[in-house]
C-alpha cells in the first residue's frame, strides 16, 4: 500500500509529464529513493474532464520504476488514447488524474476467483486481448458476468467468450487513487 505522499508525487509527476509534453520541454524527474516509488510495477494512468473518460493507458509490465511508469502512462494518456484526440493546452487545467498502481497478474481457472471490485480483468483470446480496471465493474454496476462480457468485448470479441475454454482469463487487483481521494 502506498502513503498518502507516495500517492500525491505520483499524482504530481503524472501532471508535470504531461504539463512538460504540452510545453515541449523535457521532463525533469525528480531524485528519488523512496523505495514503493522505484519498484517496479504496472499502473494505469485514467484522465478525466468534469467526470468524463478523456484517456486511459497503462502497462503490467514495467522494466523501469513506478514514478518513471506513471509519467510515461500519463503522456500516453494524454497524447496517445487511439479513442481521443491529443489533449490540447486549454484542456490541461480541467484535467483529473486517477493512477491505478497494479499487482501481478494471475491467472484464473474459475470465474469464480473474480470479486468484482476488487479484481480488474485482462482477458485474452488469440491475437485478441482487453483489459478493464477493478473500479469500471463498480461505476457502471456490473455483476461478475457482465464484467466478464464487457472485457471481452474491449477486447474487440464478442460478449462470452470468456465462456470459450480457448480464452485465458487473467486477474489482477489495483491500488486506485485520483486528486480527490487525496
Amino acid at each position: 500500500m502506498l502513503n498518502r505522499t507516495q500517492k500525491k508525487i505520483l499524482i504530481e509527476m503524472a501532471k508535470k509529464a504531461i504539463l512538460a509534453e504540452l510545453q515541449g520541454v523535457p521532463l525533469s524527474m525528480p531524485t528519488i529513493t523512496d523505495s514503493a516509488l522505484l519498484e517496479h510495477r504496472g499502473a494505469f494512468v485514467t484522465l478525466k474532464i468534469n467526470g468524463q473518460l478523456r484517456g486511459c493507458i497503462g502497462t503490467f509490465v514495467a522494466s523501469k520504476p513506478l514514478i518513471e511508469v506513471v509519467a510515461d502512462m500519463a503522456v500516453q494518456a494524454a497524447f496517445h488514447d487511439p479513442r481521443f484526440q491529443p489533449l490540447t493546452p486549454s484542456e490541461f487545467d480541467q484535467i483529473e488524474v486517477e493512477i491505478s498502481v497494479l499487482s501481478p497478474l494471475r491467472e484464473i481457472d474459475s470465474i469464480d476467483e473474480i470479486e468484482v471490485g476488487k479484481h480488474g480483468i485482462y482477458i485474452i483470446k488469440g491475437p485478441y486481448h482487453g483489459v478493464l480496471l477493478p473500479q469500471v465493474a463498480t461505476e457502471y454496476g456490473w455483476n461478475r458476468n457482465q464484467f466478464l462480457d464487457q472485457t471481452c468485448i474491449k477486447a474487440g470479441l464478442w460478449p462470452g467468450c470468456w465462456k470459450d475454454p480457448n480464452t485465458k482469463i487473467v486477474i489482477f487487483s489495483a491500488e486506485v487513487f485520483d486528486e480527490t481521494s487525496l
